[in-house]
């Protein structure tokens, strides 16, 4: 699993990095006459790349800890049914949280698009 978060972490770097020399160049105004449409369509196209990339990367993530989350609880009230009603309360929570940092990054990945 971590590999494919590493793996994941260093395609979104090489991704982004045409878009921050698209910006730099941008922000230079004798290069930026020479841009060519196509040049700029092909940045854009790399930011739209890693935005997805990174998006699905965080959903699988989010996927797998609320996943893993429900499993343990159904083993936990397994074990011991006695508790059931605490467990499942800490499981929502805990779910919660998880779901909301994910929509959070989902956010930010898509705020990619936008900039």
């Amino acid at each position: 699993m971590r590999r494919v978060i590493v793996t994941g972490a260093l395609a979104m770097m090489f991704l982004a990095a045409p878009v921050v020399a698209a910006e730099a160049e941008a922000a230079a105004p004798e290069k930026a006459a020479e841009s060519t449409g196509f040049l700029l369509l092909q940045d854009k196209g790399a930011s739209f790349l890693g935005a997805a990339v990174g998006a699905g990367l965080v959903i699988i993530g989010g996927a797998a800890g609320i996943a893993r989350i429900g499993g343990s609880a159904v083993e936990s009230m397994a074990r011991q049914p006695e508790v059931a009603s605490q467990i499942n309360l800490t499981t929502l929570i805990t779910a919660a949280m998880v779901e909301g940092a994910t929509l959070f990054a989902v956010v930010v990945c898509l705020l990619v698009l936008f900039m």
